[in-house]
């Protein structure tokens, strides 16, 4: 695709978002989510909530008499190749040898489709598309590391679009206040120490819209930066440190609940030297971000990292401007980055520099190629990263508790392939995404 067709790709999706919630049934799924896994489902999504889950079309019958909708047209059997309908503006959806689960959340990720989520307003309608059409129905924008004044306007600008649409949950700092010795493709003239002078500036422009906030603990003023963030709502994040475990646990102690991508710019586990790894697996207050590409993190200890932390990890992408793309030249924040096999990388000194990851992808992945079971991945996708920003219960950021296909959910819901569990139909705050 041109940069012109992902933004009008961009347009569709916002213009999605923007319409009604017209009633919506979901008939015939296998409902999967952190739960366990029911077959030959229903869903029934009022006003962008889930109003009801059964089985059976004598029960679905029951609960639309309930709701005051029309009943199933007697031509409309699940799974006999029946088409989608709608019916006095209600939505039946033949979902029938299809999944169906929560949509997707992402904590961390920094664009997509040519577009970085610190480029502006039009930049994020962009990307958030391309994520959004891969079954992320909500997520957080990572800001990369630049000067401060930049984070403050970029923030401005996440601050605007969060406030216009649903699928935004705010800003995610990964910096300025990471070390020096664990940057990895953050620029290191911008590094700086979360000084009490610079965190008033960043909160303030950001108006109540960081989720988060990844930081060496390890640097001055760490301990009191992160109990300060903690104490203001933000959920601060350990990562790019070169911290030990002692200094971890002190982090956690003073707040920090996130382990920002475990294994990848932090010290690794060592008999003598344990890191900050064991002191997050110790910690059942944390929750571990984890890139499942086969790439950041190779796939044994993926799966160690289930078993360390169970109902623990948040699968993320760091996603950068080149997801879902074509191999070439692109730019994280000033830098420049060469992809080459979907892999991207610093063209300056080779290291990592984000991925091209999708959460489709990874939950995939975690099922296909780690052998985990569909409810726990998909969790790690779902419920997880909601639990970790507080978001899995009713709050002011969404309304709605996000991550179950239960009633009084946020209706984010996916139909995914079982065969390679690529995205079908997207419904995000129960409106049907045109992808």
């Amino acid at each position: 695709m041109s940069k012109e067709a992902y933004e009008s790709a961009g347009l569709a999706v916002e213009s999605s978002l923007h319409g009604p919630a017209h009633p919506l049934v979901l008939t015939g799924a296998k409902l999967i989510d952190a739960r366990g896994i029911r077959e030959n489902s229903w869903i029934l999504a009022l006003e962008g909530r889930i109003e009801q889950v059964g089985q059976g079309r004598e029960s679905l019958e029951s609960a639309l008499r309930a709701a005051g909708l029309p009943n199933l047209p007697p031509s409309f059997q699940p799974g006999s190749d029946a088409h989608d309908v709608n019916v006095d503006g209600a939505e039946f959806i033949d979902a029938a040898s299809f999944i169906l689960t929560p949509g997707f959340i992402d904590i961390h990720s920094h664009g997509g489709w040519v577009h970085s989520f610190d480029d502006g307003d039009e930049a994020i309608r962009t990307a958030r598309a391309c994520h959004m059409v891969h079954g992320t129905t909500r997520q957080v924008l990572s800001l990369i590391t630049n000067p401060v004044d930049t984070m403050c306007t970029n923030l401005r600008s996440v601050k605007r679009v969060m406030d216009s649409r649903p699928d935004v949950l705010g800003a995610h700092l990964e910096g300025p206040f990471i070390a020096l010795s664990r940057k990895g493709a953050h620029d290191p003239k911008c590094l700086r120490d979360p000084e009490p002078a610079v965190l008033d500036s960043l909160l303030e422009a950001a108006d109540g819209c960081i989720r988060q906030v990844t930081l060496a603990p390890e640097r001055d003023h760490g301990y009191e930066a992160i109990s300060r963030l903690a104490g203001s709502g933000v959920v601060p994040a350990v990562g790019h440190c070169d911290a030990d475990y002692d200094q971890t646990r002190r982090a956690f102690d003073a707040g920090a609940r996130i382990l920002t991508h475990v294994f990848n710019a932090m010290n690794g586990i060592h008999h003598r030297q344990p890191g900050p790894i064991p002191a997050a697996v110790e910690d059942r207050r944390v929750t571990a971000e984890l890139i499942n590409d086969g790439f950041h993190v190779q796939d044994p200890c993926v799966d160690l990292a289930f078993r360390l932390f169970p109902h623990r990890i948040a699968l993320v992408t760091d996603a950068m401007e080149a997801t879902g793309c074509e191999d070439g030249a692109y730019k994280l924040g000033s830098l420049d980055v060469t992809v080459k096999g979907g892999h991207a990388r610093l063209t300056s000194n080779g290291a990592i520099a984000g991925s091209t990851l999708t959460l489709d992808v990874a939950v995939g992945r975690a099922i296909q190629a780690i052998g985990l079971p569909a409810p726990q991945a998909v969790e790690a996708a779902t419920l997880t990263p909601a639990r970790a920003l507080g978001l899995d219960r009713s709050n002011p950021i969404t309304g709605a508790p996000l991550g179950l296909l239960a009633p009084g959910y946020a209706a984010d819901l996916l139909l995914l392939n079982p065969a390679d569990w690529s995205v079908k139909t997207v419904v995000c705050n129960g409106r049907r995404i045109q992808i």
